[in-house]
């Protein structure tokens, strides 16, 4: 029978770990470390730019260069464009017709607005001609040449009340419309043949051709409009230059050429 104070083979034996250090073996002393993973975020790529400072600092140089060359150029630009202006030199940006320019023309921004309606049937009477000349030769002589000759004298001294330019414009001008008037009558006189949609021309075809005579009768009514047109016109841009004193300032500018001439 055991005794009264015989130790009990099921108790635990308290162990103090404190008590003698180098007796607990070390957790880390049994186990291996975790050998490391790469981190996975979706194969996903991040582009970070690594531009040094000195990198950033000559970006920054080409961009003021350019900036002071653009700068430099625009007051390049707006120098010669006040030359220009103090030298009456004005720039004119080609934008009739607008499909393919070919001249300068803005009636609604340059013309005065009390001419407006003057130089629009002008430009009318213009176009009348380029449209109903049936002749190619006059298509190819006629347009440029009406546009050189009178048109664009007449729009100039619109804009500027050059009288120099409204003289030319009154010389050239009464050459068309005696041309017109002529073409309206189409008589065998220079012109020889049918050339001309005259009231003349019309008559004679009426008995062979009645097709082709009421042709001509349509041709000698659209060159009896462009009469009248350019009529009206010659004598509003007349009543214009005279009640503007500009018809005294041509005949002043004659007189000055006169005397020069004959010095």
């Amino acid at each position: 029978m055991a005794g009264r104070y015989d130790r009990n083979p099921f108790d635990e034996e308290e162990v103090n770990p404190f008590s003698n250090p180098g007796s607990v073996p070390s957790a880390m002393g049994r186990l291996s470390p975790l050998p490391p993973e790469p981190a996975d975020f979706g194969n996903a790529t991040v582009d970070i730019p690594l531009d040094t400072a000195k990198d950033l600092k000559r970006k920054e140089k080409e961009l003021q260069a350019k900036e002071a060359e653009l700068k430099k150029r625009e007051q390049e630009l707006k120098r010669r464009e006040d030359a220009a202006a103090r030298a009456g030199i004005v720039i004119e940006e080609k934008n009739w017709p607008p499909f393919f320019p070919l001249i300068h023309h803005d009636i609604a921004n340059e013309i005065p607005i009390h001419l407006h309606r003057l130089q629009y049937v002008a430009f009318a009477s213009y176009l009348g001609v380029t449209i109903w000349l049936l002749a190619v030769i006059y298509f190819i002589s006629g347009v440029p040449g009406g546009y050189v000759m009178w048109y664009r004298p007449l729009y100039r001294a619109m804009r500027t009340d050059s009288a120099l330019k409204f003289g030319w414009f009154f010389l050239f001008y009464s050459l068309h419309i005696g041309f017109v008037v002529f073409a309206a009558v189409a008589p065998p006189i220079i012109f020889k043949g049918k050339s001309l949609a005259g009231i003349l021309p019309a008559i004679d075809l009426m008995s062979p051709h009645a097709i082709v005579g009421i042709l001509y009768f349509i041709g000698f009514a659209m060159f009896c409009l462009e009469s009248i047109l350019s009529i009206w016109v010659i004598q509003q841009v007349l009543m214009y230059f005279r009640g503007s004193g500009k018809a005294a300032e041509l005949k002043r500018d004659a007189a000055r050429g006169a005397v020069r001439a004959a010095l």
